[in-house]
């Protein structure tokens, strides 16, 4: 392999609006850039069901948004990759960036790390999260069907996603800290006039009680007057509360090495360049008064043209020239779940554009695999028997058997070979955000699999006790195949655990049984339960408390 393999003329940390407009740029000027994704691309705003104020898209979801920004900036030649960034050594002409799948080079580097939604503190938050407490309103809304809500922030996520909540809540309360909101007067003022939303500004939340059935009473603080009153839904219900409180920067692979306010965002300059020569910084990561799609777009841009000039300069300093990779490449190494369609005009399971992807990931499996659909015969049953029989059709490697055996049909299990089970299976129909993991599954049942560092695999081996991994998701949410993917490679690799999948929408008994207002929820052995999305090193030592 040639030493400049793994040189880039810069590398983009974060695939959100930031990170993906200035990898455009970039590859358009015809410079190799590299996008480098721990998780999925798009970012924050993937959890947003509704985007209005992009300016030129009338309305679109966030993911949609995101997708078509992928695509376009791959069009041009840029290139990516799902890998945690584990280090960044910034000195000299060529910075390195350590990944989980190698080291690469660069002669510049983008931050595009984000934030991730702040806790409030109030008391009982962390006891009730999952259980009353939820951050994400795509994802756990329909929990909250027919019941009062209390939304905590003041911000576009507060209102936007307040309006979102009407869908399913009987009533939603704002809790605003200030006297005013900070978003559009537009938003603000549709918040105000709408018949199931009540604002309350110059309050605060202290603290939430109630039972193992939920929240009961929340006690509340009116700032401006110095009164708290306890809130109680109608008819003593147990009620819901979304926080939408703004966000913690994502700058621990930057601290101690750029310059961060008090606060812990990165200070650059007009050009998005940081203190360090080669080193910028785009998006939420960064101090700005407004947090959007369109300003992260912005922060790209900028930054991108910065990095030109780095890249040229260093081109005539250094006499090495990254190759410019053809520019016909449209599609990331692992398979998205935006493009499967959940419910197609032709009622197909696959789409067109997705089959070379899967053709991809069937050609890197080293052993064949078997997909025993469980199956009552019912219609979801039907419905995932058809989806099973698509899949398998696109290769040799995959085969297909079916029982009426089982509990919580219809499901699928992975299968070896020889007949036994990998202790892998998938109970619904793994559509939406569920497909991508649902493949990766397979892949990682089959062999190879995804690539696991040493520390890990010592961490999974060293599980030497039955453990019964359950994983309850929601096909609409954004923050579960993280665990999904996690769980299920374990289960891959040690014959003591089992990892099953539930689709809550399916299965309200789960749902009764476990308490689960908010997703992922894991439950191991039927008795530990959590909530939230886990990486791999946080779901093991997570194990560890729970053997």
């Amino acid at each position: 392999m040639n030493a400049n393999d793994n040189l880039f003329d810069a590398i983009i940390v974060g695939g959100g609006p930031a990170g993906l407009t200035a990898a455009l740029y970039l590859a358009r000027a015809r410079y190799r850039v590299l996008v480098l994704e721990k998780e999925r691309f798009g970012g924050q705003i993937t959890i947003t069901h509704e985007v209005v104020n992009y300016p030129g898209v009338e309305s679109t979801s966030g993911e949609a948004l995101t997708d078509t920004m992928r695509r376009q900036a791959m069009n041009f030649g840029a290139e990516v990759m799902l890998a945690e960034v584990t280090d960044l050594k910034l000195e000299g002409d060529i910075k390195e960036v350590v990944t989980t799948k190698g080291t690469l080079r660069a002669f510049s580097v983008l931050v595009c790390t984000g934030a991730n939604p702040r806790r409030v503190g109030f008391t009982g938050e962390n006891e009730f999260r999952g259980h009353g407490v939820a951050y994400c309103a795509t994802c756990d809304g329909e929990f909250f069907t027919g019941k009062e809500l209390l939304v905590i922030g003041g911000g576009y996520a507060s209102a936007e996603e307040s309006m979102f909540l009407t869908r399913y809540a009987s009533k939603v309360t704002i809790l605003v800290r200030k006297d005013s909101f900070s978003c559009a007067k537009s938003i603000a003022d549709e918040v105000m006039q709408h018949p199931k939303i009540n604002v309350l500004f110059n309050h605060e939340l202290k603290g939430v009680t109630g039972s193992d059935m939920g929240i009961t009473s929340a006690e509340i603080f009116n700032n401006k007057t110095g009164e708290t009153f306890n809130y109680t839904a109608a008819d003593n219900d147990t009620f819901g509360v979304f926080v939408f409180a703004g966000y913690v920067p994502n700058t621990a692979l930057v601290k101690d090495k750029v310059e961060l306010d008090p606060q812990g965002y990165i200070i650059t300059d007009a050009n998005h360049e940081t203190n360090v020569p080669g080193v910028f910084a785009a998006g939420d990561v960064c101090i700005k008064t407004l947090r959007q799609v369109v300003t992260a777009t912005a922060d790209g841009a900028l930054a991108a043209t910065g990095m030109e000039k780095v890249a040229a300069k260093m081109h005539e300093k250094t006499g090495l020239v990254p190759e410019v990779p053809n520019a016909t490449r449209k599609a990331p190494e692992e398979p998205r779940a935006s493009a499967i369609p959940t419910d197609s005009g032709n009622n197909s399971f696959i789409s067109p554009e997705m089959v070379p992807q899967l053709n991809a990931v069937f050609e890197r499996m080293g052993a064949p695999l078997t997909l025993k659909v469980h199956t009552a015969g019912d219609a979801k049953g039907e419905e995932l028997l058809s989806a099973m029989q698509e899949m398998v059709a696109l290769t040799d490697k995959l085969t297909i058997e079916t029982t009426s055996e089982g509990e919580h049909l219809p499901y699928v299990e992975f299968v070896r070979a020889d007949g036994t089970s990998t202790g892998m299976a998938f109970h619904g129909v793994p559509g939406g955000h569920e497909f991508t993991s649902f493949v990766l599954g397979v892949y990682n049942a089959a062999g190879p699999g995804q690539q696991v560092d040493d520390a890990d695999m010592a961490n999974i081996k060293a599980i030497d006790k039955d453990t019964k991994i359950q994983v309850l998701i929601s096909l609409s949410c954004t923050m579960c195949p993280d665990l999904v993917v996690a769980a299920q490679r374990i289960a891959s690799l040690n014959d003591k655990v089992t990892t099953h999948i539930y689709d809550t929408a399916l299965f309200p008994d789960l749902r009764s049984k476990y308490k689960v207002m908010s997703v992922p929820c894991m439950v191991v052995n039927e008795s530990a339960v959590s909530f939230g999305k886990k990486q791999m090193p946080e779901l093991l030592d997570y194990l560890k408390t729970v053997q």
